[in-house]
């Protein structure tokens, strides 16, 4: 099954993973993207590459909750894809997850592994439900953990005694991409950079010769707005969790987080590779034994901890399970093991795609959202509305034609909290929480009036609700809450040809 247990040799030219192989694992990738339920979580990476499509720059026009590569390096996709942008970035991530399979084969193979085993690695790697869930969402996972298994061939290129200054050069940029895109992904690139230090086989200099394009780049969207930038990437990922979970502390506690960090691992072959790595996986490739532990100390710091978190982990892990499997295969036992995780793996997905039918609708989760929004679109035609929505799903606006009221531009999650910022500071970081909402009748202030017409003395001109509910994993009580608002300010309701939606309008 997976090889003998001699190394061989690299060929060049030959160690990629072959193009039918990866075009099919795209093509599954992206049935899986179409048939994956909605999940609310995409509200905010759809706004933000729509908006900056559009000429708005995350914390200066609107708030973003990450670091700012993403919606800056979606926004020309989004702009092309227009009213099908949300589909479009789901692809990405298909395209973005088909690439990184192909990079944790070919770092495999840069290191010498058999190609049976680095398939292997790769295919035991695809089937982890925190991948899966993240290459076939728009979320903010796939472009990061590319970014890293890119780096990932290269790092192994050099500790094989193959690198030269521009791969070290180009090093630099990946990892420093991935942490712009997902702070997480800041400590395995800070492992790297502490182990290029003492290997300089590694070139540090030429390492951050590659980080200072993308650090000018973040600290220029910090300048353009220091507060937005500084409560998006680093002030709300710290404190909204402990907000959140007031009323179920225990979710913060370490035991809880040891036995999630477990139970995400354990849903795919995650956790038999840790084992293996644990005993005998770093001895081949020290460096990327740093890398992969700084991945598990990045899952580990962030309260409570999610699927998604294991991502950084997985690519330096798997890598190491090939070398390792090289070395010596994995016994009988251990492949039945294996088996059986690869199973558990699976099982979350293959629940949701049962389970996901449109949202109850009984057609395509992502097909049954772009008719939900076609319905929507006609709604607002009808209503002669062209201004902004307020809405805590703007990721169904996108098939509309119209923009995010801006301040909604992180869904529900900013709108669930409560004492995250001072009542006086929301409108400044373009922020409106549940608690304080009669700030919808104030001016919108823009920090560029040239492009975006100066300040919006009205209220939103459209309120749409109902796609923050349970059958997109939201909290319908969020919607319910808004939708009083607009009926207390004497909004008037029109009828959507959708049983899941429900439209406002602001009267004349």
């Amino acid at each position: 099954m997976l090889g003998a247990g001699t190394m061989e040799p690299t060929v060049p030219g030959r160690i990629g993973l072959p193009l039918r192989l990866l075009a099919t694992v795209f093509v599954l990738f992206a049935l899986l993207a179409l048939l994956r339920p909605i999940d609310h979580d995409e509200s905010q990476y759809v706004a933000a590459a729509v908006l900056s499509a559009h000429g708005y720059l995350p914390y200066r026009d609107y708030a973003y909750l990450q670091t700012p590569l993403q919606p800056l390096l979606f926004a020309p996709l989004a702009a092309i894809a227009g009213t099908l942008a949300w589909p479009a970035l789901r692809l990405v991530n298909v395209l973005l997850g088909a690439i990184l399979v192909g990079c944790v084969w070919r770092a495999a193979r840069e290191a010498g592994v058999a190609a049976r085993v680095a398939l292997a690695a790769a295919g035991l790697f695809a089937t982890c439900d925190c991948f899966l869930f993240s290459v076939a969402t728009a979320r903010n996972d796939a472009l990061p953990a590319a970014l890293l298994g890119g780096a990932l061939v290269l790092i192994v290129r050099v500790a094989t005694g193959r690198g030269r200054w521009g791969g070290a050069l180009l090093i630099g940029v990946l990892l420093a991409a991935a942490a712009a895109a997902k702070i997480s992904y800041a400590l395995p690139a800070a492992g790297y950079g502490a182990y290029a230090l003492f290997d300089r086989r590694h070139r540090p200099l030429a390492v951050l010769a590659g980080v200072l394009p993308v650090l000018l780049l973040v600290a220029w969207t910090w300048a353009q707005a220091p507060a937005g930038f500084v409560f998006g990437a680093v002030q709300f990922p710290a404190r909204a969790p402990a907000e959140y979970y007031l009323a179920t502390p225990w979710k913060l506690t370490w035991l809880a987080k040891a036995i999630d960090l477990l139970k995400f691992l354990a849903l795919g072959p995650g956790l038999v590779a840790l084992i293996v790595m644990a005993r005998r996986g770093w001895r081949r490739l020290p460096v990327v034994t740093v890398v992969t532990l700084a991945g598990v100390a990045a899952a580990m710091l962030p309260f409570p901890t999610w699927r998604q978190y294991l991502l950084p982990v997985l690519p330096p892990l798997f890598l190491l399970l090939a070398v390792a499997w090289q070395e010596r295969p994995p016994v009988q036992w251990v492949r039945i093991v294996t088996a059986v995780f690869v199973a558990a793996g699976l099982a979350p997905t293959v629940a949701g795609l049962i389970a996901g039918g449109g949202g109850g609708t009984g057609r395509l989760p992502l097909l049954a959202a772009l008719r939900d929004g076609c319905a929507v679109r006609n709604a607002l035609d009808r209503a002669e509305v062209t201004g902004p929505v307020a809405t805590l799903s703007p990721q169904f606006l996108a098939a509309t034609g119209r923009l995010p009221d801006r301040r909604f531009a992180t869904g529900p999650f900013y709108f669930r909290s409560h004492a995250l910022v001072a009542p006086g500071a929301e409108a400044g970081l373009h922020l409106v929480s549940g608690d304080r909402l009669d700030v919808l009748a104030r001016p919108l202030a823009s920090a560029s009036p040239a492009k975006v017409g100066g300040r919006s003395t009205l209220p939103p001109a459209a309120i749409l609700l109902g796609g923050e509910a349970k059958w997109s994993s939201g909290n319908p009580d969020l919607d319910r809450r808004l939708e009083r608002w607009a009926i207390a300010h004497r909004y008037r309701a029109v009828q959507v040809a959708s049983p899941r939606f429900r439209l406002y309008v602001r009267r004349p």
